[in-house]
């Protein structure tokens, strides 16, 4: 499936609505996904990233259906990921000599993949390639994801096609922001963010800052995962903004795991307490070992501060505790501030342990957090309220 975008762009991508699980099984993708692949005509052709390498066959069909393969000039690799690259082998085996624009980092990035020495032609911020009437202008974006990322700015539309930036895991037959749910696009947005940008957000900053100063029209985003943003696109750029500056809203997020519900009912009763101290606060409590994981994670973005807990198992803590622990501790959240609690019956070392991640994961400790014994009786539980309310005094 093909559409036209405007008389010069056509988008040639692929709608993946199965699609489930992301970089490998890292990402939860409950609303699929899209590869965007992008056409660009005008004297010469560019054919802007390809689609997943599993859906090579049908992509060269449309394509082949929009235009003969050697009628592409120039094809643009914006980035080496194999879900944007992973139809150029079967794609180059037809167009052999067609040069590939990419940074010098992408080439590394594709012979490391496919292992071929294809036409390479290596770009850097600030050079064009004249299609005709228009011009394709690449912009290096260095670790926005990879080290090889670039987007380029198609002249006259006023398009800027920004690969991994602005996407998001979004399957959808209309391909344009003003026609989809909005909440659902910007859960899609926010998660994205969250759970792949977020340890790169001071390149984001100034990246995006970097453009904007260039004063160049922008009519139109076009990422190569989701929707493309042609309403007030912009409103996109500047939510990356505030995303990338230590993003909060006033939300506590309380994650925990548990064996016997013992410390599910530290987490409730942690969770009374800082409502009982500040009402104003969005409390939100997930047990890692039944939740999504990268909807967990956004919830942390979001957060101004979280509680961590679990059991103590084998002088340790629970499996999913200490997995999405390890994610976060990647991440490198910024300004969040943090504790942890469980409970115990023989040697208690859960709560250290969740500590030393929390500090490790750059959060700020605002206690060494509470644990108690065996199941809580009442008046452990009255510890826990007043726990949360210590916790949430100190968020002021």
């Amino acid at each position: 499936m093909a559409f036209q975008i405007n008389n010069n762009v056509t988008w040639v991508g692929k709608v993946d609505w199965e699609l489930r699980t992301f970089h490998g099984q890292e990402y939860s993708t409950h609303r699929g996904s899209s590869y965007n692949s992008y056409l660009v005509r005008d004297e010469k052709t560019a054919l802007i990233d390809t689609v997943w390498g599993k859906f090579s066959q049908e992509f060269l069909v449309e394509l082949q259906q929009q235009i003969p393969l050697d009628k592409i000039d120039f094809v643009i690799a914006n980035h080496a990921e194999t879900d944007h690259s992973g139809a150029l082998p079967e794609l180059m085996r037809h167009i052999p000599d067609v040069p590939i624009y990419c940074t010098a980092n992408g080439v590394n990035s594709l012979k490391g993949h496919y292992h071929q020495d294809w036409n390479f032609q290596v770009v850097k911020t600030g050079d064009k390639l004249t299609l005709g009437s228009k011009e394709l202008v690449f912009v290096e974006a260095r670790l926005l994801h990879w080290p090889d990322n670039m987007m380029c700015y198609l002249t006259g539309d006023n398009i800027l096609f920004s690969n991994d930036a602005f996407g998001q895991h979004l399957a959808s037959e209309k391909m344009y922001n003003d026609l989809v749910d909005q909440a659902e696009l910007f859960q899609e947005a926010i998660k994205y963010y969250a759970n792949i940008l977020t340890p790169f957000s001071s390149l984001v900053d100034k990246k995006i800052k970097e453009i904007l100063e260039l004063g160049l029209p922008v009519d139109m985003i076009c990422p190569s995962h989701g929707v493309i943003w042609r309403k007030d696109p912009l409103q996109i750029v500047h939510q990356y903004l505030k995303w990338a500056n230590a993003y909060a809203e006033n939300q506590v997020t309380i994650i925990y795991d548990t064996m016997w519900d013992g410390t599910r009912r530290m987490a409730e009763a942690i969770a009374k307490g800082i409502a009982e101290a500040n009402g104003d606060i969005d409390v939100k409590l997930y047990n890692v070992g039944k939740s999504d994981k990268n909807d967990v994670i956004t919830e942390v973005f979001k957060s101004k501060a979280i509680l961590v807990g679990s059991p103590t198992i084998n002088q340790g803590i629970l499996s999913a505790t200490a997995a999405v622990l390890e994610e976060i501790r990647g991440l490198q959240f910024k300004n969040k501030k943090a504790a942890a609690f469980g409970c115990f019956g023989w040697s208690g070392e859960s709560v250290k342990i969740i500590s030393d991640r929390l500090r490790e994961g750059g959060f700020h400790l605002v206690s060494d957090g509470i644990r108690e014994k065996w199941n809580p009786n009442n008046e452990a539980v009255e510890n826990c309220i007043r726990f949360g309310r210590e916790f949430a005094s100190s968020l002021t």
